[in-house]
């Protein structure tokens, strides 16, 4: 019965809104019985939903809003102040529906992630196309996806092009071009072209999915704000009857008493901050950056130091091979060969550079591996074809006492200072070639940091495992106030910890794979996206989608504005509480008028914090205009 009332509230709210102005016309006319009776009875309708709910709360032992109101009803009937009490429940009925309707479009933004959701999938068996619903695709399975249409699935390219906009993932409207081998995720839309595909993520496994369901646990995460407010509703509630009760015995007035108890409902107070936090949320869902909670958001808003990643987060982790110098007499094909082979096991992106040198070069890199291993932040070892190589920094090298002749350390240095990555490639015990790999900065990194030093950050830190000379390079050109190299992943560790150690309040920034200890130490740990990597997902605090430094940006303003708008809500709030409050005890007050300026206060607050929905759309539109020039490093 409870759900059939609650499901009827709407209904319930037109009927006690028309028996009151029939109240009101009839004692206009001067039948003030049934005027009465008619707002006695838009009383009794109205309480019905009230009461339920405060029933309902206290059976969770949890004194509610509508407690103090079912409270204030009755007295309001009980000294015949029919036209109070049924206004007052009217009012507490009508902005519970403004509310529920303001609520929902600050939730507008995970709403519109939901219905893109593709529900059919276009199957390839036997040569024949076969439309099937989404929930039935397979890993493993071959589809087709025409013009546009939704990519339904994760997973790779195995035939034609197309212009992608993936909007749904990233928060980029811009198509991205996808051909053979690119990776396509779930929710992305063909603009132009058609794709066959195969599927490698399905069901809740996609990246899509996965959105949905971060977002969705972040919007009911809580800040400490918002878990204080909870607590403090909880005492305030009852502490406000007892008050009531209190000026009751004091003046023996119950009119001013009840008056009291509804003024002093906590509703904008409770509602302020966790609107606020949705809203905030939603901004970064639908912007391509996923904030985990309204604790993330609270403790992201007072970072003051950033810690960078070099590889794939302040360049773009796309890097290329630009020159292969030889030693010994070594065969240049050979040694790719080799190197590309063994790379094979590694996930780094210098290491995946290589191998897709050989490829480009149609080289087979399918040599047989024995005892190979990955060493972190320096390079890895393995035996092929019976030749034991030993390719990465110097510090393998010397850990495996092999010998850098001076003229081969001359001629990596000076690679570096040029902005390569020197990649030592050692076979047999000595140094037969140097493959020198550069990557490029992000051309929207140097307008992204310059705006987090504006919104408040203190000190930008790099740290990487490239070597010093590289890593001085790209420091300079964006203005870092400091770089440390050749580190490996503890090294990197360590270093945070001395920053928090020091007071720091440190955001780290990787790749989500080789940084996710760093990312996990720092006090808010941010992943670059690559579309959404498992890893980056479950270790980072913080997901950019977009792989854009911009994002990260964004991200840190909109954290600063969610908390900003949170404190306006409660200022507001408490505000209009005291201000109600003296108005009741000096008698400028009463009860119906202080009803409406009560659900105006808890309208003001929603409004306010749905601001947020459009925070910062121009900044975000102006600073993807502004590409720079590309930089080489």
């Amino acid at each position: 019965m409870f759900k059939h009332i609650h499901h009827h509230k709407n209904h319930i709210t037109a009927l006690t809104g028309i028996l009151i102005a029939a109240g009101f016309i009839l004692k206009s006319v001067g039948n003030v019985v049934a005027g009465d009776l008619s707002l006695f009875i838009a009383t009794l309708i109205a309480a019905v939903p009230i009461a339920i709910k405060a029933y309902q709360a206290l059976r969770m032992r949890a004194f509610s809003i509508e407690l103090l109101v079912t409270i204030a009803v009755i007295g309001a009937l009980f000294i015949h102040e029919y036209t109070e009490s049924s206004i007052v429940a009217f009012l507490f009925l009508f902005g519970d529906f403004l509310e529920a309707r303001t609520l929902e479009k600050t939730r507008s933004s995970l709403r519109a992630l939901t219905d893109m959701a593709p529900q059919e999938a276009i199957l390839i068996r036997g040569g024949e196309q076969v439309t099937v619903p989404v929930e039935t695709v397979a890993v493993g399975d071959r589809l087709f996806i025409r013009p546009g249409g939704k990519i339904p699935v994760d997973g790779s390219i195995v035939k034609g092009q197309a212009a992608i906009n993936e909007a749904t993932v990233t928060g980029e409207a811009v198509p991205a071009n996808k051909s053979l081998d690119d990776k396509v995720f779930s929710g992305t839309l063909v603009d132009s072209g058609f794709i066959e595909m195969i599927a490698e993520k399905v069901g809740d496994d996609t990246t899509f999915a996965k959105i949905i369901a971060l977002v969705e646990e972040a919007q009911e995460s809580k800040s400490k704000a918002e878990r204080f407010l909870d607590k403090f509703a909880n005492i305030y509630t009852p502490a406000v009857v007892l008050l009531s009760s209190i000026v009751f015995l004091a003046t023996r007035n119950l009119h001013l008493s009840i008056t009291f108890l509804v003024i002093a409902c906590p509703g904008a107070l409770v509602i302020g901050a966790p609107v606020s936090s949705v809203a905030g949320i939603g901004n970064g869902a639908k912007n391509g950056v996923l904030v985990k909670g309204g604790e993330i958001m609270d403790r992201f808003s007072k970072v003051d130091t950033l810690v960078f990643d070099k590889t794939g987060t302040l360049t773009k982790g796309k890097p290329e091979v630009t020159d292969i110098h030889l030693f010994g007499g070594q065969n240049r094909e050979e040694l790719l060969r080799w190197v590309a082979s063994a790379e094979t096991i590694s996930e780094h992106h210098l290491g995946l550079t290589i191998v897709k040198q050989a490829r480009r070069e149609n080289l087979a890199v399918d040599a047989a591996l024995q005892d190979a291993e990955v060493i972190k932040g320096n390079g890895l070892k393995a035996t092929v074809t019976g030749h034991r190589l030993v390719v990465g920094n110097r510090n393998l090298l010397a850990s495996e006492k092999i010998v850098i002749e001076p003229s081969v350390e001359a001629y990596a240095v000076g690679r570096e200072k040029g902005g390569n990555t020197a990649i030592f490639a050692a076979v047999d015990g000595t140094v037969k070639g140097i493959i020198s790999v550069a990557d490029q900065i992000r051309e929207d990194a140097p307008q992204a940091l310059a705006e987090m030093r504006k919104n408040g950050i203190k000190n930008i830190v790099m740290l990487t495992g490239d070597n010093r000379h590289t890593a001085r390079a790209v420091a300079e050109q964006l203005g870092l106030d400091e770089y440390h190299a050749e580190l490996l992943p503890e090294d990197k560790v360590a270093f945070i910890n001395r920053l928090k150690a020091a007071g720091a309040v440190v955001a780290m920034a990787g790749d989500g794979i080789n940084d996710a200890p760093a990312i996990a130490t720092a006090d808010i740990g941010l992943a670059m996206g690559d579309g959404g990597t498992d890893i980056s997902m479950e270790t980072a605090d913080v997901v950019l989608m977009a792989d854009k430094l911009m994002q990260f940006s964004h991200a840190y303003s909109l954290s600063k504005a969610t908390m900003r708008n949170m404190k306006q809500n409660i200022f507001i709030a408490v505000a209009v509480v005291i201000l109600l409050l003296t108005g009741v005890l000096t008698g400028s007050v009463h009860l119906a008028s202080g009803m409406f300026i009560h659900e105006a206060s808890v309208l003001a607050v929603i409004l306010n914090a749905m601001r947020l929905i459009g925070f910062n759309r121009k900044t975000r539109i102006s600073g993807q205009l502004k590409i720079g020039a590309k930089q080489t490093v």
